[in-house]
């Protein structure tokens, strides 16, 4: 019903928001169809094969059925369960399990069997590890170049609490681009992100900068939080002065009642103004849209 409203249940996540609109309705350039189809079941049988998570699913991703159909996926690696709540995130969280160390293989075998041209690599957060997960990212790295040779990966990763020996272990392993997202302006971050510091974000782009100057640089933000557009702007600026190469905006789409709610729908001619704005801050390429997420397009982020 039209300004019907639900109380959140004290979560964390949203949980400051006294009454929260559920999101009845969301603008035409906001619909997407469902996954459907042979190349979507089959993909979804080989994840299901090989006891592998992807973030399409776990984070709810509204571009699922493109890039599935396509036979493209985003493979989130170190269980499906995160250290961290943050406000915008469909991932559960709580007390993640072993890390299975066979995992990194069986992602090279699923890319081999999947014939991809493009891999990305993702994960949770996993604080209660000494590396904060690295070693995995840089083993799966390998296993996809041993597995499939002529692949190219990308990584996204968390900001492994600022440790630079970890960034560092994984830059080592070669991926052609690697992926830091700020996610949200500064002054969002204790509602947003109450476990990041935005800082410590911008040192792992300027540290992936420094280390590894030829590597893909890559990094993005939502809007529809509650952050201005100059604030926007400045915080794009702000990715730019680390040397990052590529920068992704997108729309904020509420997961669930109990996630933080949607402030507004920013406009495809919004988008299309940051996308502009930003190409004149020094990026290679901005990807800006309703529906751009990090993986959006990834394959052709490479080549740029």
């Amino acid at each position: 019903m039209p300004g019907e409203v639900e109380r959140p249940r004290s979560r964390g996540r949203g949980a400051s928001n006294t009454a929260v609109p559920i999101d009845r309705s969301r603008p035409e350039w906001l619909k997407v169809r469902l996954p459907t189809g042979p190349t979507y079941e089959n993909l979804r049988r080989l994840m299901r094969s090989k006891e592998l998570h992807t973030v399409c699913e776990e984070a709810h991703c509204p571009n699922m059925a493109e890039c599935w159909g396509a036979g493209t996926a985003t493979f989130m690696i170190l269980g499906d369960t995160c250290t961290r709540s943050c406000g915008f995130c469909a991932v559960k969280t709580g007390r993640p399990g072993v890390v299975d160390v066979d995992e990194p293989q069986r992602v090279g075998e699923a890319v081999a069997q999947m014939a991809l041209g493009h891999a990305v690599v993702t994960s949770v957060n996993r604080d209660e590890l000494p590396d904060g997960g690295a070693e995995i990212f840089a083993e799966t790295i390998r296993e996809i170049r041993r597995q499939s040779p002529s692949t190219t990966v990308e990584v996204l990763i968390p900001d492994f609490v600022g440790r630079p020996e970890s960034l560092d272990a994984v830059l080592a392993a070669r991926p052609e681009i690697l992926n830091h997202n700020v996610e949200t302006v500064p002054r969002l971050y204790p509602r947003v992100r109450p476990q990041a510091r935005y800082e410590r974000s911008l040192e792992v782009l300027r540290r992936t900068k420094q280390r590894a100057p030829d590597l893909v640089c890559k990094s993005g933000i939502m809007v529809g939080l509650g952050e201005t557009r100059d604030e926007v702007v400045a915080t794009m600026r702000d990715i730019a002065s680390q040397g990052t190469d590529i920068l992704t905006v997108g729309q904020y789409l509420r997961p669930s009642p109990v996630h933080l709610p949607i402030e507004r729908y920013w406009t495809p001619s919004e988008f299309d103004e940051l996308r502009d704005t930003g190409m004149t801050m020094g990026f290679r390429h901005v990807e800006a849209g309703p529906l751009v997420r990090s993986s959006y397009h990834a394959e052709r982020h490479v080549r740029r």
